[in-house]
């Protein structure tokens, strides 16, 4: 445990960070799962709103340093295809 003060500050601002990152890789997973779930309905205009609104947690979760930039690029586009692969 740490014994410093700056030490434990430390402690609480990333418990704090981690907290705020795991909230929103949730809320960016849940969002994925919704555009799998019109997919294997094959609910073309309810995967296309649910893939507006993923790809643009996504992207805010890679600018806030959470995703890598790839990674974004990855899972973005393979819902992408997952949608349009819809007929």
């Amino acid at each position: 445990m740490a014994n410093i003060k700056s030490a434990k500050k430390r402690i609480q601002i990333i418990e704090t960070k981690t907290l705020r990152n795991k909230m929103i890789k949730s809320k960016v997973k849940t969002l994925v799962k919704k555009v799998d779930a019109a997919v294997a309905a094959s609910d073309k205009a309810a995967a296309t709103a649910a893939l507006t609104e993923a790809i643009a947690e996504i992207d805010k979760a890679t600018a806030k340093g959470i995703f890598h930039k790839n990674t974004a690029a990855r899972k973005v586009s393979r819902l992408t295809k997952a949608v349009n692969a819809i007929a």
